[in-house]
């Protein structure tokens, strides 16, 4: 948000500084007294704005804007999410799907299948909207195996984040190949290929470790392990098939976006508008709640109020998890309407380092600063660009340079970041536990990301 008529005088030191000391503040809070994450992050966020002076009149619209922002699609997407699990593991479609998988990859590998089903569904979907449609099958596999949630939601979790950040058509790598002016072809074969291994690290390995060595029960999201068993339940096709529907939906979606980037639809059509907002995120999770409302209820003997209580259950528990991102994205809010990505990247501009290296670093800087991704991505790909284009570069090297920008944008999820309070709650965890588990593979993706890029920069 840029407030009209007011510039920032603080310099990227200072601003730096308060950023830091509020960060170690919502630590220190959470951590150490125990205050509740959403008064902290509220608290916190009207200190740094007065602290980097936003100016007394703009700094609640600045408060309510960044929230509104967040909750914006945060809250449609797990309230829907949240809906559609309910239905999927009221009707005992979860426990059946859990069933199959441990069925087919065994026990000792389901948190493997599980991460690997995560990546496909990741190709089209969004990182939190595929997470809450996962969530349900995690869940009752994790129930299924041992009641051990990071165990099956670390790989699952980590799977959509390295789709969305190496691989188009997600928006942060269709953004940074815009800018860059790369072939979003191959950018696209280069991230496919990057994503399993970085996976398999960052994901697999790192998730079966903290899942062994964090032992936290699955939370009660969609219903608790004391649910009355269905004696009926679905089909496993058709509770995979439930699933799929969003995601079907969403491709469609994205596959147009894509399709429309590259020059073969006409995206001003207005049979483009209608399937892209058919196929957006809300939208498809909005049908596909109602598909499942009507399969996994209406046809099997649950009607009216009944059902209206199965669906409305799902609401309470989602509400604190719905708040608390949405407060995270406040905070991250006005560290970027104070001016430190402005300041910070003209700081970076001229640091002498090699380009890929640079690009990088700047967008690491970025994001830990002020939390969003897209943000250290775009603003990080925006400076380098010109460096880029006056460079003698081959294309599978901006291609590198594209992909190291946005394993940049990834580094370290933290406290200003509305997606480290997402995964936390969804996951039962505390602050100091999302820290050593989430925090940490998302350093693990971008370090070996960007290794990877550099590999493929030498190639090149």
């Amino acid at each position: 948000m840029e407030i009209e008529g007011w510039t920032q005088t603080l310099g990227a030191g200072a601003l730096l500084g308060i950023a830091a000391a509020a960060i170690a503040l919502i630590l220190v809070l959470v951590i150490v007294f125990k205050m509740h994450a959403f008064l902290t992050l509220i608290l916190v966020s009207l200190l740094t704005a007065f602290a980097t002076g936003i100016p007394a009149d703009q700094i609640v619209p600045t408060l309510v804007t960044s929230f509104g922002n967040t909750l914006g699609s945060v809250a449609l997407l797990i309230g829907l999410g949240a809906m559609l699990g309910k239905m999927v593991e009221h009707s005992g479609g979860a426990r059946v799907l859990a069933e199959k998988m441990v069925s087919v990859f065994g026990e000792r590998r389901a948190p493997f299948g599980l991460g690997l089903a995560s990546l496909i569904m990741g190709f089209p979907i969004f990182f939190d909207a595929g997470l809450v449609v996962m969530l349900p099958i995690i869940f009752a596999v994790a129930r299924r195996l041992g009641n051990n949630v990071l165990l099956y939601g670390m790989p699952a979790a980590a799977a959509f984040s390295v789709m969305h950040v190496f691989v188009p058509p997600h928006p942060g790598p269709v953004a940074a190949t815009e800018l860059y002016g790369a072939n979003l072809g191959i950018v696209l074969l280069t991230g496919v290929i990057m994503a399993f291994p970085l996976w398999y690290v960052s994901g697999y390995l790192w998730g079966t470790y903290v899942g062994r060595r964090y032992v936290l029960p699955v939370p009660a999201l969609f219903g608790s392990v004391d649910d009355d068993v269905q004696e009926n339940p679905p089909s496993v096709g058709t509770v995979i098939a439930i699933l799929l529907l969003p995601l079907v939906l969403i491709f469609m979606n994205t596959g147009l976006d894509f399709l429309g980037s590259a020059g073969v639809v006409d995206d001003t059509q207005t049979w483009v508008h209608v399937l892209s907002a058919i196929g957006s995120a809300p939208v498809a999770l909005l049908i596909s709640v109602l598909v499942a409302i009507f399969v996994l209820g209406n046809r099997r003997g649950e009607h009216g109020t009944a059902l209206e209580k199965i669906v409305d259950s799902a609401l309470g528990p989602v509400c604190s998890v719905i708040l608390i991102t949405g407060a995270g994205g406040m905070f991250g809010g006005v560290l970027r309407t104070s001016g430190i990505g402005d300041a910070l990247s003209t700081s970076l501009g001229n640091l002498g380092l090699p380009i890929i290296v640079a690009a990088y670093i700047i967008a690491v800087v970025l994001r830990v600063a002020q939390g969003s991704a897209t943000v250290a991505l775009v603003t990080a790909a925006g400076l380098m660009a010109p460096a880029v284009t006056a460079g003698n570069f081959s294309s599978l090297q901006i291609v590198a340079i594209t992909l190291a920008t946005a394993a940049g944008s990834v580094f370290a999820s933290h406290v200003n970041d509305s997606g480290f309070w997402l995964v936390g709650r969804l996951m039962g965890m505390d602050v100091k536990t999302t820290l050593k588990t989430w925090t940490v593979q998302q350093t693990l993706e971008s370090v070996l990301g960007f290794a990877l890029c550099l590999v493929i920069f030498w190639i090149g």
